[in-house]
C-alpha cells in the first residue's frame, strides 16, 4: 500500500512538473493549439458542415486598449487584484445562490479560463476543477497578468471555429483587433459566456452594461 501511495504521489508530481514546464514555454512562445481548440476539431468529425479553424496570435501592444479592459470589466472585474482565484467573487456567487435563490453562475476567473483553455475541455466536471485550481496558481507565478491576459484574448472562442481577437475582429467586424472601437469591444466581450452561440450584434443590452462597468472602473 505505502509503494503504491508512493508510486501515486511521484506520478503526481511529474504530471504537475510537465504542466508547469509547459506554462514556463507559454510565457515565450504562442500556443499552436489548445486543448479547446482540439475538442472541437473532433465535435466537427461528428456534426454537418464544414470547420474551419480561424487563429492568429498577436502581441498584446496589438490588441485595442478597449477590448482588454471590456473583457476585464465583463469577465474578471478584480483581475489585478487576486492571485488568480478570486475568493470575494466566489463567495458573493454563493450567497446569490444560498439567500436569494439565484441560478449558480460561474465565477472562475480570467486566469481560470485560461488555464481550462490550454489544458482541458469545455465539459463541466468536478474533478476538473481540482486540477484546474491546483494549476491556476502556478499560471500566475511563471506567466504574469499581462502574459496572461494577452494569451486568454488570443486563445479564447469568439464564435465556431474562430479563436482570439484578432481573428474575432476580422470574422465580425472586418478589421484587426487594434483597430476596434469601444462600442464593438463591448459586444465582443458579451459574447465570451457562449460564443458559439451569441453573435455581438445581438449583444445590445449587455454590452451597454459592460460599458457601464468600464465607465465605473475608470476607461
Amino acid at each position: 500500500m505505502k509503494r503504491a501511495v508512493k508510486v501515486g504521489i511521484a506520478v503526481l508530481v511529474g504530471v504537475y512538473a510537465c504542466f508547469a514546464l509547459a506554462l514556463l514555454c507559454l510565457r515565450f512562445v504562442a500556443p499552436p493549439v489548445t486543448m479547446v481548440q482540439a475538442q472541437r476539431r473532433m465535435e466537427s468529425w461528428f456534426e454537418k458542415g464544414t470547420y474551419r479553424k480561424q487563429y492568429e496570435f498577436v502581441p498584446l501592444r496589438r490588441i485595442a486598449p478597449g477590448l482588454q479592459h471590456a473583457v476585464i470589466a465583463a469577465e474578471d472585474g478584480r483581475f489585478y487584484q487576486h492571485n488568480g482565484v478570486d475568493f470575494e467573487e466566489m463567495k458573493k456567487v454563493y450567497e446569490e445562490h444560498t439567500e436569494k435563490g439565484k441560478r449558480l453562475r460561474g465565477g472562475s476567473t480570467i486566469t481560470q479560463q485560461l488555464v481550462k483553455n490550454l489544458f482541458f475541455t469545455t465539459h463541466r466536471s468536478a474533478l476538473r476543477k481540482i486540477p484546474e485550481y491546483a494549476l491556476t496558481p502556478l499560471a500566475e507565478l511563471l506567466l504574469g497578468k499581462q502574459r496572461i491576459l494577452e494569451l486568454y484574448l488570443n486563445v479564447i472562442e469568439w464564435g465556431p471555429g474562430v479563436y482570439g481577437v484578432e481573428a474575432a475582429s476580422r470574422h465580425h467586424y472586418k478589421t484587426s483587433a487594434s483597430g476596434l472601437s469601444r462600442e464593438q469591444a463591448a459586444r465582443l466581450a458579451a459574447v465570451i459566456p457562449d460564443p458559439r452561440r451569441r453573435r455581438p450584434a445581438r449583444m445590445d443590452d449587455y454590452s451597454a452594461e459592460i460599458q457601464d462597468r468600464m465607465t465605473k472602473m475608470g476607461w
